[in-house]
């Protein structure tokens, strides 16, 4: 560096040091960002009842101090009135309101998705539809709504076709409710096949889901639910943020499988991607990666 720009850049570097600094965003990404990954999450009970579990799992989130907070559906139970979540979620959960980038469950169409559009407004349906898309750094997250039509000629469909074309991200991720694969009791869903071609075909990372109330994740797969180490998308079953738990069989690209209630801490890069899945202790369940994007 010249000697004559030193003393300009320290004296910068000193005034911007002594400014207060930027409030954390969901659309900020530092060289590690944390986001918290969830679904089936706020039960009808209350702090003041031990077994509650979303306090729990809203504490994990908490001290883990995310960006952002995904969700897989079912968020709340067991109708996802306005008036469960006001009750219920949003005495745990609803701290983290303001980052939060969900996806409805089937329990949430049990109020035909009413209480879910009002209680998470135009964050929830920035477009006037229930899927959407949000970056984060070098990230591109797509929250789909598998409750409504999923094939490749839906609405639906031809949106996510056509964002996934628009992308210019390095790195994809997508999330939704109902899994692709899942060795719990409600296993593999038809309705997930068709997302999962068209995010097989433009490259996909991963993908997060609930519906089944366990954990699990898999090795990379293909359309065919074959495991495809060079194209194939990672996913994870993450129905363990507060709803009675499932048990799970593992499924033969199962790589790791339990009946924990816990939360995700996904940690990304530009370029990588890892987790680890904390159980209501704070300590660490499973841990995954880094994966380098494809």
């Amino acid at each position: 560096m010249n000697p004559s720009r030193v003393l300009p850049v320290l004296l910068a570097l000193t005034l911007v040091g002594a400014s207060a600094s930027p409030a954390r965003t969901a659309e900020s990404a530092p060289a590690e960002t944390v986001i918290a990954v969830a679904g089936d999450i706020a039960d009808t009970c209350l702090a003041s009842s031990s077994s509650c579990v979303h306090p729990k799992t809203a504490k994990l989130v908490t001290d883990m101090n995310p960006v952002a907070v995904l969700t897989a559906g079912d968020n709340q139970y067991q109708s996802g009135t306005i008036a469960q979540y006001r009750k219920y979620y949003d005495t745990t959960w609803g701290k983290f309101k303001a980052i939060t980038k969900p996806s409805p469950g089937n329990h949430e169409y049990n109020d035909k998705a009413r209480g879910y559009k009002e209680y998470f407004g135009a964050v929830a349906t920035p477009q006037g539809k229930t899927y959407y898309s949000h970056d984060i750094g070098n990230w591109h997250f797509v929250a789909l709504d598998s409750n409504l039509p999923t094939g490749e000629t839906s609405e639906q469909g031809r949106w996510l076709v056509d964002d996934l074309k628009r992308t210019t991200k390095g790195c994809i991720a997508a999330y939704w409710h109902h899994p692709f694969v899942s060795g719990a009791s409600h296993g593999d869903q038809k309705v997930a096949e068709p997302l999962w071609r068209m995010l097989y075909a433009a490259g996909a990372d991963v993908v997060f889901v609930g519906h089944d109330h366990s954990y699990e994740r898999f090795k990379p797969l293909n359309p065919s639910r074959q495991v495809d180490e060079a194209k194939g998308i990672r996913s994870v079953v993450i129905g363990s943020g507060g709803a009675s738990l499932y048990p799970v069989k593992p499924r033969p690209s199962t790589e790791k499988a339990y009946s924990k209630h816990g939360v995700m801490k996904l940690r990304i890069t530009d370029t990588t991607y890892a987790w680890d899945h904390l159980g209501l202790d704070g300590k660490v369940l499973d841990s995954a990666g880094p994966y380098t994007c494809h």
